[in-house]
Protein backbone atom coordinates (compact mmCIF):
# COMPACT_ATOMS: atom_id res chain seq x y z
CA UNK A 1 0.00 0.00 0.00
CA UNK A 2 1.16 3.76 -0.77
CA UNK A 3 2.59 5.87 1.56
CA UNK A 4 -0.75 7.99 1.65
CA UNK A 5 -3.31 5.05 2.15
CA UNK A 6 -5.02 4.44 5.72
CA UNK A 7 -5.26 0.75 5.26
CA UNK A 8 -6.44 0.38 8.90
CA UNK A 9 -9.13 3.11 8.47
CA UNK A 10 -10.43 2.47 5.15
CA UNK A 11 -10.97 -1.08 5.41
CA UNK A 12 -13.54 -3.28 6.26
CA UNK A 13 -14.18 -6.26 8.09
CA UNK A 14 -14.66 -9.20 5.96
CA UNK A 15 -18.18 -10.66 6.10
CA UNK A 16 -16.24 -14.18 6.92
CA UNK A 17 -15.53 -13.12 10.37
CA UNK A 18 -19.23 -11.60 10.60
CA UNK A 19 -20.67 -12.73 13.84
CA UNK A 20 -24.46 -13.44 13.69
CA UNK A 21 -26.06 -11.36 16.91
CA UNK A 22 -28.01 -14.08 19.21
CA UNK A 23 -30.57 -11.75 20.65
CA UNK A 24 -34.04 -12.08 18.69
CA UNK A 25 -34.75 -7.72 19.09
CA UNK A 26 -31.46 -7.42 17.46
CA UNK A 27 -31.76 -10.12 14.49
CA UNK A 28 -35.32 -8.53 14.36
CA UNK A 29 -33.71 -4.66 13.99
CA UNK A 30 -31.19 -5.33 11.76
CA UNK A 31 -33.73 -6.59 9.23
CA UNK A 32 -35.42 -3.17 9.86
CA UNK A 33 -32.03 -1.75 9.06
CA UNK A 34 -31.90 -3.42 5.71
CA UNK A 35 -35.02 -2.22 5.05
CA UNK A 36 -34.04 1.47 5.37
CA UNK A 37 -31.12 1.64 2.45
CA UNK A 38 -30.25 5.35 2.91
CA UNK A 39 -28.53 7.02 5.36
CA UNK A 40 -27.83 10.79 6.01
CA UNK A 41 -24.67 11.47 7.81
CA UNK A 42 -22.87 14.68 9.10
CA UNK A 43 -19.35 15.23 10.04
CA UNK A 44 -19.20 18.72 11.95
CA UNK A 45 -17.45 20.28 14.91
CA UNK A 46 -15.12 23.25 14.55
CA UNK A 47 -12.91 22.01 12.04
CA UNK A 48 -15.53 22.88 9.70
CA UNK A 49 -14.21 26.30 10.46
CA UNK A 50 -10.99 26.37 8.59
CA UNK A 51 -12.43 23.93 6.18
CA UNK A 52 -10.23 20.86 7.37
CA UNK A 53 -9.99 17.22 7.78
CA UNK A 54 -11.96 16.31 11.43
CA UNK A 55 -9.62 15.55 14.21
CA UNK A 56 -6.64 13.84 11.95
CA UNK A 57 -4.28 16.56 11.89
CA UNK A 58 -3.86 16.46 15.92
CA UNK A 59 -2.63 13.04 15.79
CA UNK A 60 1.02 13.42 15.08
CA UNK A 61 1.16 9.71 13.88
CA UNK A 62 -1.44 10.83 11.26
CA UNK A 63 0.22 13.81 10.00
CA UNK A 64 1.57 12.61 7.00
CA UNK A 65 -1.43 12.64 5.63
CA UNK A 66 -4.13 14.61 7.15
CA UNK A 67 -2.02 17.99 7.44
CA UNK A 68 -1.11 17.80 3.64
CA UNK A 69 -2.15 21.23 1.79
CA UNK A 70 -1.92 23.15 4.73
CA UNK A 71 0.77 25.28 6.07
CA UNK A 72 0.76 24.58 9.61
CA UNK A 73 2.79 25.54 12.86
CA UNK A 74 5.46 23.63 13.21
CA UNK A 75 5.61 23.08 16.81
CA UNK A 76 3.06 20.39 17.16
CA UNK A 77 2.20 21.34 20.90
CA UNK A 78 1.56 24.65 19.92
CA UNK A 79 -0.63 23.43 16.75
CA UNK A 80 -3.11 21.70 19.33
CA UNK A 81 -3.44 24.33 21.37
CA UNK A 82 -4.83 26.14 18.42
CA UNK A 83 -6.73 23.22 17.40
CA UNK A 84 -8.13 22.20 20.38
CA UNK A 85 -9.20 26.14 21.39
CA UNK A 86 -11.41 26.64 18.24
CA UNK A 87 -14.64 26.55 20.49
CA UNK A 88 -13.61 29.36 21.51
CA UNK A 89 -14.68 31.06 17.97
CA UNK A 90 -17.39 28.60 17.13
CA UNK A 91 -20.95 29.96 16.75
CA UNK A 92 -22.93 28.65 14.06
CA UNK A 93 -25.40 31.17 14.20
CA UNK A 94 -27.84 29.89 10.71
CA UNK A 95 -28.20 26.32 12.33
CA UNK A 96 -31.77 25.56 11.75
CA UNK A 97 -32.32 21.49 12.66
CA UNK A 98 -35.95 21.79 10.87
CA UNK A 99 -34.65 22.72 7.71
CA UNK A 100 -31.99 20.35 8.10
CA UNK A 101 -34.44 17.52 8.58
CA UNK A 102 -36.78 19.16 5.98
CA UNK A 103 -33.88 18.96 3.57
CA UNK A 104 -32.98 15.57 4.37
CA UNK A 105 -36.98 14.24 4.25
CA UNK A 106 -37.23 15.51 0.59
CA UNK A 107 -33.63 14.08 -0.45
CA UNK A 108 -35.31 10.32 1.03
CA UNK A 109 -33.16 9.43 3.90
CA UNK A 110 -34.61 6.99 6.24
CA UNK A 111 -32.16 7.18 9.30
CA UNK A 112 -29.36 9.88 10.33
CA UNK A 113 -25.71 9.51 11.60
CA UNK A 114 -24.16 12.76 13.54
CA UNK A 115 -21.23 13.61 14.87
CA UNK A 116 -21.97 13.75 18.84
CA UNK A 117 -18.13 13.60 19.46
CA UNK A 118 -15.25 13.01 16.80
CA UNK A 119 -11.75 11.98 17.63
CA UNK A 120 -10.68 15.87 18.98
CA UNK A 121 -13.44 14.82 21.73
CA UNK A 122 -15.89 18.26 21.03
CA UNK A 123 -19.20 16.91 22.12
CA UNK A 124 -22.06 18.55 19.87
CA UNK A 125 -24.02 17.82 22.74
CA UNK A 126 -24.68 19.17 26.31
CA UNK A 127 -22.85 16.28 27.86
CA UNK A 128 -22.57 16.46 31.92
CA UNK A 129 -19.17 14.17 31.69
CA UNK A 130 -17.10 17.21 29.24
CA UNK A 131 -16.25 20.57 29.29
CA UNK A 132 -15.41 20.36 25.73
CA UNK A 133 -18.72 20.92 24.30
CA UNK A 134 -20.60 23.71 22.32
CA UNK A 135 -22.90 24.38 25.20
CA UNK A 136 -19.80 25.46 27.63
CA UNK A 137 -19.45 29.36 28.36
CA UNK A 138 -16.50 29.29 26.11
CA UNK A 139 -17.94 28.94 23.17
CA UNK A 140 -19.75 31.49 21.67
CA UNK A 141 -22.99 29.31 20.80
CA UNK A 142 -23.34 28.45 24.14
CA UNK A 143 -26.46 30.20 24.98
CA UNK A 144 -28.08 30.18 21.70
CA UNK A 145 -31.28 28.52 22.35
CA UNK A 146 -30.21 25.65 19.96
CA UNK A 147 -26.91 24.95 21.21
CA UNK A 148 -27.98 21.51 21.71
CA UNK A 149 -26.96 20.83 18.83
CA UNK A 150 -27.33 17.45 18.63
CA UNK A 151 -30.71 17.30 21.10
CA UNK A 152 -32.00 19.62 18.36
CA UNK A 153 -31.35 17.34 15.48
CA UNK A 154 -32.61 14.40 16.68
CA UNK A 155 -36.17 15.88 18.35
CA UNK A 156 -36.76 17.45 14.40
CA UNK A 157 -35.23 14.06 12.31
CA UNK A 158 -37.84 11.88 14.62
CA UNK A 159 -40.52 14.22 14.40
CA UNK A 160 -40.03 13.30 10.68
CA UNK A 161 -39.39 9.68 10.55
CA UNK A 162 -36.45 9.80 10.38
CA UNK A 163 -34.62 7.39 12.78
CA UNK A 164 -31.32 7.89 15.01
CA UNK A 165 -27.45 6.98 15.12
CA UNK A 166 -25.24 8.77 17.15
CA UNK A 167 -22.09 8.74 15.75
CA UNK A 168 -19.60 8.38 18.42
CA UNK A 169 -15.92 8.41 18.59
CA UNK A 170 -14.57 6.01 21.52
CA UNK A 171 -11.05 7.59 21.32
CA UNK A 172 -11.24 10.83 22.85
CA UNK A 173 -7.52 12.94 22.15
CA UNK A 174 -9.06 15.64 24.64
CA UNK A 175 -9.51 13.44 27.58
CA UNK A 176 -6.98 13.09 29.97
CA UNK A 177 -7.07 9.24 30.75
CA UNK A 178 -6.64 8.59 26.62
CA UNK A 179 -3.61 11.10 25.85
CA UNK A 180 -2.44 11.28 29.37
CA UNK A 181 0.18 13.25 29.81
CA UNK A 182 3.56 11.99 31.58
CA UNK A 183 3.31 8.47 30.22
CA UNK A 184 5.41 5.94 28.19
CA UNK A 185 4.82 8.16 24.71
CA UNK A 186 4.32 11.61 24.28
CA UNK A 187 0.99 12.86 24.39
CA UNK A 188 -0.55 12.59 20.21
CA UNK A 189 2.51 10.31 19.62
CA UNK A 190 -0.02 8.57 17.56
CA UNK A 191 -3.80 7.53 17.81
CA UNK A 192 -3.49 5.60 20.99
CA UNK A 193 -3.29 5.85 24.76
CA UNK A 194 0.24 7.23 25.48
CA UNK A 195 0.40 4.25 28.11
CA UNK A 196 -0.49 0.61 28.32
CA UNK A 197 -4.26 0.23 28.99
CA UNK A 198 -2.82 -3.01 31.19
CA UNK A 199 -0.17 -1.70 33.19
CA UNK A 200 -1.87 1.24 34.35
CA UNK A 201 -5.73 0.03 34.77
CA UNK A 202 -6.25 3.31 36.90
CA UNK A 203 -5.71 5.29 34.33
CA UNK A 204 -7.86 2.95 31.70
CA UNK A 205 -10.57 2.42 33.85
CA UNK A 206 -11.68 6.42 34.16
CA UNK A 207 -11.78 6.44 30.28
CA UNK A 208 -13.26 3.18 30.24
CA UNK A 209 -16.12 5.03 33.07
CA UNK A 210 -16.16 8.08 31.26
CA UNK A 211 -16.85 6.41 27.71
CA UNK A 212 -19.83 4.36 29.47
CA UNK A 213 -21.09 7.57 30.85
CA UNK A 214 -21.23 9.49 27.67
CA UNK A 215 -22.80 6.53 25.78
CA UNK A 216 -25.51 5.95 28.45
CA UNK A 217 -26.47 9.79 28.06
CA UNK A 218 -26.96 9.42 24.45
CA UNK A 219 -28.99 7.05 24.71
CA UNK A 220 -30.90 7.34 27.30
CA UNK A 221 -31.54 11.20 27.34
CA UNK A 222 -30.93 11.77 23.83
CA UNK A 223 -33.16 8.58 22.68
CA UNK A 224 -34.70 6.84 21.71
CA UNK A 225 -31.73 5.65 19.52
CA UNK A 226 -31.78 2.99 16.84
CA UNK A 227 -27.97 2.94 16.30
CA UNK A 228 -24.88 3.71 18.21
CA UNK A 229 -22.05 4.76 14.76
CA UNK A 230 -18.89 3.63 16.95
CA UNK A 231 -16.15 4.76 15.21
CA UNK A 232 -11.85 4.63 16.25
CA UNK A 233 -11.63 0.73 15.95
CA UNK A 234 -8.17 0.79 17.51
CA UNK A 235 -10.56 0.76 21.03
CA UNK A 236 -10.44 -2.77 20.68
CA UNK A 237 -10.04 -5.89 23.29
CA UNK A 238 -7.15 -7.66 20.72
CA UNK A 239 -5.60 -3.92 20.71
CA UNK A 240 -5.23 -3.88 24.50
CA UNK A 241 -8.18 -1.63 24.54
CA UNK A 242 -11.09 -3.19 25.86
CA UNK A 243 -13.89 -0.77 27.01
CA UNK A 244 -16.00 -3.50 27.93
CA UNK A 245 -18.72 -2.91 25.75
CA UNK A 246 -20.45 -6.50 26.48
CA UNK A 247 -21.62 -5.26 29.80
CA UNK A 248 -22.24 -1.40 28.51
CA UNK A 249 -24.40 -3.14 25.77
CA UNK A 250 -26.99 -5.22 27.71
CA UNK A 251 -27.71 -1.97 29.68
CA UNK A 252 -28.00 -0.21 27.10
CA UNK A 253 -30.39 -2.29 25.08
CA UNK A 254 -32.50 -2.55 27.86
CA UNK A 255 -33.80 1.17 27.64
CA UNK A 256 -33.45 0.30 23.58
CA UNK A 257 -34.55 -2.98 23.03
CA UNK A 258 -32.80 -4.09 19.96
CA UNK A 259 -30.09 -1.11 19.67
CA UNK A 260 -27.81 -2.14 16.77
CA UNK A 261 -23.88 -1.33 17.36
CA UNK A 262 -21.77 -0.60 15.00
CA UNK A 263 -18.55 -1.08 16.49
CA UNK A 264 -16.46 -0.24 13.00
CA UNK A 265 -13.81 -2.29 12.19
CA UNK A 266 -13.53 -4.26 15.28
CA UNK A 267 -15.20 -7.74 14.48
CA UNK A 268 -16.81 -9.56 17.13
CA UNK A 269 -20.74 -9.38 18.41
CA UNK A 270 -20.88 -5.82 17.89
CA UNK A 271 -20.23 -4.80 15.05
CA UNK A 272 -23.69 -5.86 14.19
CA UNK A 273 -23.30 -4.54 10.40
CA UNK A 274 -19.89 -4.24 8.34
CA UNK A 275 -18.95 -0.43 7.02
CA UNK A 276 -16.80 0.04 4.12
CA UNK A 277 -15.43 3.39 4.00
CA UNK A 278 -15.57 5.53 0.71
CA UNK A 279 -15.74 2.13 -1.27
CA UNK A 280 -17.88 -0.58 -1.23
CA UNK A 281 -17.76 -4.49 -2.07
CA UNK A 282 -17.60 -5.62 -5.45
CA UNK A 283 -19.86 -8.21 -5.37
CA UNK A 284 -22.90 -9.04 -2.77
CA UNK A 285 -22.58 -9.71 0.59
CA UNK A 286 -25.17 -11.71 2.20
CA UNK A 287 -24.48 -9.75 6.03
CA UNK A 288 -25.68 -6.53 6.94
CA UNK A 289 -23.42 -3.64 5.34
CA UNK A 290 -23.72 0.37 5.09
CA UNK A 291 -20.95 2.22 3.13
CA UNK A 292 -20.34 5.61 4.06
CA UNK A 293 -19.25 7.83 1.10
CA UNK A 294 -19.15 11.71 0.97
CA UNK A 295 -21.03 13.52 -1.25
CA UNK A 296 -18.13 16.20 -1.62
CA UNK A 297 -14.89 15.18 -1.80
CA UNK A 298 -14.52 14.48 2.19
CA UNK A 299 -16.26 14.08 5.53
CA UNK A 300 -15.97 17.19 6.69
CA UNK A 301 -16.90 20.54 5.14
CA UNK A 302 -14.40 22.01 2.71
CA UNK A 303 -14.42 25.86 0.69
CA UNK A 304 -13.62 24.31 -1.98
CA UNK A 305 -15.65 20.98 -2.19
CA UNK A 306 -16.93 19.34 -5.22
CA UNK A 307 -20.01 17.84 -5.29
CA UNK A 308 -20.78 14.42 -6.62
CA UNK A 309 -23.67 14.97 -9.07
CA UNK A 310 -27.42 13.26 -8.65
CA UNK A 311 -26.51 10.93 -12.00
CA UNK A 312 -23.27 9.50 -9.97
CA UNK A 313 -25.21 9.46 -6.89
CA UNK A 314 -27.98 7.14 -8.58
CA UNK A 315 -25.07 4.86 -9.57
CA UNK A 316 -23.64 4.93 -6.24
CA UNK A 317 -26.89 3.63 -4.32
CA UNK A 318 -27.89 1.30 -7.16
CA UNK A 319 -24.44 -0.76 -7.27
CA UNK A 320 -24.85 -0.57 -3.52
CA UNK A 321 -28.49 -1.79 -2.95
CA UNK A 322 -27.95 -4.18 -5.54
CA UNK A 323 -25.08 -6.01 -3.52
CA UNK A 324 -27.35 -6.16 -0.68
CA UNK A 325 -25.92 -3.46 1.48
CA UNK A 326 -27.23 0.30 2.53
CA UNK A 327 -25.80 3.45 1.81
CA UNK A 328 -24.96 6.41 4.14
CA UNK A 329 -24.59 9.45 1.95
CA UNK A 330 -21.96 12.18 4.18
CA UNK A 331 -22.00 15.97 3.95
CA UNK A 332 -20.11 17.91 6.05
CA UNK A 333 -22.20 20.94 7.31
CA UNK A 334 -20.87 24.64 6.75
CA UNK A 335 -19.24 26.53 10.20
CA UNK A 336 -22.28 28.59 9.86
CA UNK A 337 -24.66 26.09 10.68
CA UNK A 338 -26.16 25.73 6.84
CA UNK A 339 -25.58 22.58 4.77
CA UNK A 340 -23.50 23.35 1.99
CA UNK A 341 -26.35 24.70 -0.45
CA UNK A 342 -24.41 22.70 -4.32
CA UNK A 343 -24.39 19.19 -1.77
CA UNK A 344 -27.61 19.55 -1.01
CA UNK A 345 -28.57 19.88 -4.51
CA UNK A 346 -26.91 17.01 -5.33
CA UNK A 347 -29.08 14.85 -3.00
CA UNK A 348 -32.79 16.46 -3.74
CA UNK A 349 -31.71 15.21 -7.25
CA UNK A 350 -31.59 11.58 -5.98
CA UNK A 351 -34.48 12.58 -3.51
CA UNK A 352 -36.81 13.29 -6.79
CA UNK A 353 -35.26 10.06 -8.80
CA UNK A 354 -36.29 8.07 -5.32
CA UNK A 355 -39.80 9.86 -5.52
CA UNK A 356 -40.62 7.45 -8.61
CA UNK A 357 -38.37 4.49 -8.32
CA UNK A 358 -37.81 3.82 -4.51
CA UNK A 359 -39.52 0.82 -4.74
CA UNK A 360 -36.90 -1.21 -6.35
CA UNK A 361 -34.46 0.55 -3.40
CA UNK A 362 -36.75 0.62 -0.17
CA UNK A 363 -37.18 -2.58 1.89
CA UNK A 364 -35.68 -4.68 -1.08
CA UNK A 365 -32.95 -7.68 -0.96
CA UNK A 366 -30.26 -8.20 -3.87
CA UNK A 367 -31.26 -10.82 -6.05
CA UNK A 368 -28.74 -12.19 -7.71
CA UNK A 369 -28.99 -14.02 -11.79
CA UNK A 370 -26.51 -16.69 -12.85
CA UNK A 371 -25.62 -14.29 -15.98
CA UNK A 372 -22.93 -12.00 -15.70
CA UNK A 373 -25.35 -9.07 -15.01
CA UNK A 374 -22.92 -6.37 -17.12
CA UNK A 375 -24.46 -2.74 -16.38
CA UNK A 376 -27.68 -4.50 -14.86
CA UNK A 377 -28.29 -5.30 -10.80
CA UNK A 378 -31.03 -6.66 -9.31
CA UNK A 379 -33.53 -6.27 -6.53
CA UNK A 380 -36.15 -8.63 -5.30
CA UNK A 381 -39.44 -6.57 -3.53
CA UNK A 382 -40.98 -8.39 -0.35
CA UNK A 383 -44.03 -9.77 -2.72
CA UNK A 384 -41.64 -11.40 -5.11
CA UNK A 385 -40.88 -8.54 -8.06
CA UNK A 386 -37.77 -8.26 -9.27
CA UNK A 387 -36.38 -5.37 -10.21
CA UNK A 388 -33.78 -4.73 -12.96
CA UNK A 389 -31.94 -1.47 -12.45
CA UNK A 390 -29.04 -0.01 -15.10
CA UNK A 391 -27.20 3.34 -14.14
CA UNK A 392 -27.62 5.49 -17.72
CA UNK A 393 -24.04 7.69 -18.28
CA UNK A 394 -24.52 11.23 -19.03
CA UNK A 395 -24.17 10.75 -22.99
CA UNK A 396 -25.97 7.48 -23.42
CA UNK A 397 -28.60 7.03 -25.31
CA UNK A 398 -30.17 3.58 -24.66
CA UNK A 399 -31.37 1.44 -27.32
CA UNK A 400 -34.79 0.15 -28.71
CA UNK A 401 -34.05 -3.14 -28.01
CA UNK A 402 -32.02 -4.01 -24.76
CA UNK A 403 -31.58 -7.51 -23.09
CA UNK A 404 -31.81 -7.89 -19.58
CA UNK A 405 -29.23 -10.91 -18.16
CA UNK A 406 -32.12 -12.58 -15.82
CA UNK A 407 -32.67 -16.43 -15.96
CA UNK A 408 -35.48 -16.50 -13.15
CA UNK A 409 -38.82 -17.60 -13.76
CA UNK A 410 -40.00 -13.88 -14.25
CA UNK A 411 -40.98 -13.31 -17.98
CA UNK A 412 -43.50 -9.96 -18.18
CA UNK A 413 -41.77 -7.29 -17.37
CA UNK A 414 -42.94 -3.38 -17.37
CA UNK A 415 -41.24 0.14 -16.55
CA UNK A 416 -41.63 1.42 -12.33
CA UNK A 417 -45.10 2.87 -13.51
CA UNK A 418 -46.37 -0.45 -14.69
CA UNK A 419 -46.22 0.33 -18.23
CA UNK A 420 -46.28 -3.39 -20.03
CA UNK A 421 -43.23 -3.41 -22.20
CA UNK A 422 -42.80 -6.50 -24.78
CA UNK A 423 -40.39 -8.72 -23.72
CA UNK A 424 -38.93 -12.11 -24.61
CA UNK A 425 -37.41 -14.85 -22.98
CA UNK A 426 -33.88 -15.84 -24.62
CA UNK A 427 -31.21 -18.13 -23.74
CA UNK A 428 -29.16 -15.49 -22.20
CA UNK A 429 -31.98 -13.45 -20.37
CA UNK A 430 -34.70 -11.17 -21.13
CA UNK A 431 -35.03 -9.01 -24.27
CA UNK A 432 -37.29 -5.99 -23.75
CA UNK A 433 -38.45 -3.25 -26.17
CA UNK A 434 -38.81 0.41 -24.94
CA UNK A 435 -41.33 1.91 -26.83
CA UNK A 436 -39.35 5.37 -26.73
CA UNK A 437 -35.59 5.07 -26.10
CA UNK A 438 -34.47 6.46 -23.03
CA UNK A 439 -31.88 9.15 -23.08
CA UNK A 440 -29.71 10.53 -20.80
CA UNK A 441 -31.33 13.95 -20.26
CA UNK A 442 -34.87 12.05 -19.42
CA UNK A 443 -33.48 9.61 -16.98
CA UNK A 444 -30.40 9.08 -14.55
CA UNK A 445 -31.24 4.78 -14.80
CA UNK A 446 -33.51 2.21 -16.22
CA UNK A 447 -35.84 0.65 -13.53
CA UNK A 448 -37.67 -2.48 -15.43
CA UNK A 449 -40.30 -4.36 -13.32
CA UNK A 450 -39.83 -8.42 -13.65
CA UNK A 451 -42.77 -10.68 -12.42
CA UNK A 452 -43.90 -13.89 -13.54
Amino acid sequence: MGADTREDIINFTDADRYVVPQEPEVIKKLEWFRDQKLAFMVHWGTYSQLGMCESWPISDGDAYWSRRDYTWEKDNRKFRAQYFAMNKTFNPIRFNPDEWAEFAKKAGFRYFIFTTKHHDGFCMYDSKYSPYKITAPDCPFHDNPRANVAKELFDAFRARGIAIAPYFSKPDWHCPWYWAEGQEKPVAFDRNPTYDPKAHPEIWNKFVEYTHAQLTELTEDYGPVDILWLDGGQVRPSNGQDIRLDILAQKLRQKNPGLIFADRTVGGRFENYITPEQTLPKQVLSVPWESCISIGNGFAYGFDDDYKPPRELVKLLINVVTRGGNLALNLGAQPDGRLPRKGMEAALGLGKWLEENGEAIYATRAAVSDFDAGDFGFTRGKDGTIYALRPIKADEALPESLLIPWNGPESKASLIDKTPLQAERTATGIRIRLKEPLRAKEALALVVRLEK
